[in-house]
């Protein structure tokens, strides 16, 4: 193999990953392409493994690369959605759904909390959503354990929203909070991501006009696959940033 020479004021792992980053963007590493293994970039580089996993390392970070376990690293397809802020998903038509689970279980995250659901024992379906063929946002929908056994029947093929239309129980007032948070857990494998990357989160309470059913949920999706877009009145008296007295 070919040695490169490294030439830079930087220092050794960065002038690697600047390398390989412009490699990336100049197609010499193609999008959903495996890169050289580590101990390849360290023969070439003439450097340490350690120098070349830290780079590796940032460009993860960075949303550049992604690993495969068993496979490799691969060049990450940078492909971003953008869509609008609605919590009824009837931007979702084109989309594919795919069923995780439906359990029974209390609500633990912190800031869903914020939203002072009941203590008890909720039921909680979980959702991937995909458009062409990737999964790009995941669902995790908390409502009354009590709902009609009909309606559960339709939350594998359907959006709860839907579903519960579909028997006369419509939205009355939604409310949103808008974060970010290090990926864990399942997403971590949905997405194919490393512990911590940073996830854009959308949590919302919806209540129905059915005063048994109001429903908590987060929707999730990597911080570089989905921005959210949102339109307010010119006529409005307050501003989205102006605060609340």
């Amino acid at each position: 193999m070919a040695k490169t020479h490294l030439r830079t004021t930087l220092s050794l792992h960065e002038t690697v990953r600047q390398e390989v980053l412009t490699r990336i963007n100049n197609g010499a590493y193609k999008p959903g392409e495996p890169i050289p293994s580590a101990a390849m970039l360290t023969e070439e580089f003439g450097v340490s493994p350690i120098t070349v996993k830290r780079a590796l390392r940032d460009l993860h970070s960075a949303g550049a690369l992604i690993s495969v376990a068993g496979k490799g690293t691969y060049v990450k397809k940078q492909r971003r959605v953008l869509r609008e802020l609605d919590v009824w998903m009837s931007w979702m038509d084109d989309a594919a759904l795919r069923l995780i689970s439906i359990t029974r279980e209390k609500i633990s995250d912190s800031t869903l909390r914020g939203f002072t659901p009941p203590e008890d024992v909720m039921l909680c379906v979980r959702k991937i959503i995909f458009a062409d063929d990737e999964p790009f946002l995941y669902d995790a929908t908390f409502l009354s354990s009590e709902v009609d056994g009909e309606i559960i029947d339709e939350f594998g093929r359907s959006y709860v929203i839907d579903a519960l239309n579909r028997h006369g129980i419509h939205v009355v007032n939604t409310d949103l909070i808008i974060d970010a948070a290090p990926a864990s857990g399942k997403v971590e494998e949905i997405f194919g991501i490393p512990t911590g990357y940073p996830m854009l989160r959308r949590l919302y309470k919806i209540r129905t006009t059915d005063p048994n059913i109001t429903i908590f949920g987060v929707v999730q999706a990597p911080f570089d696959r989905l921005s959210c877009s949102i339109s307010l009145p010119g006529n409005s008296k307050r501003t989205i940033m102006e605060p609340q007295k």
